[in-house]
């Protein structure tokens, strides 16, 4: 059975990087080497991967990937340590025009 990994890396410059692939020490290895100059992290060199998440079904990896990828970065740091209360506060809506906002 085919393994996929959504993985969130902590660049040197404190910045996230969202991924997904189905062989995770090979693509750590291409970030760490800067085998792709295009690549957000080319530049963001070290890397440390701070999370990973496995997935037998690559619908399921790319759903997740995609979820995540436009979190903020304290929301994936939040994630990668595992501080689900935190994630959950971070999640919350804060505009002034949410219903929770508005007076009853």
């Amino acid at each position: 059975m085919k393994q996929y990994y959504v993985y969130i890396l902590l660049c040197s410059d404190s910045l996230t990087y969202t991924g997904i692939t189905n062989n995770l020490s090979r693509r750590m290895e291409e970030h760490q080497k800067g085998l792709n100059k295009s690549c957000f992290t080319y530049k963001r060199r070290p890397l440390k991967l701070i999370f990973q998440q496995e997935f037998n079904d690559v619908d399921q990896a790319i759903y997740f990937e995609k979820k995540i990828k436009n979190w903020s970065g304290k929301k994936k740091i939040a994630l990668a340590n595992g501080d689900f209360d935190l994630l959950k506060l971070l999640a919350q809506c804060r505009n002034e025009s949410h219903s929770r906002n508005q007076e009853k």
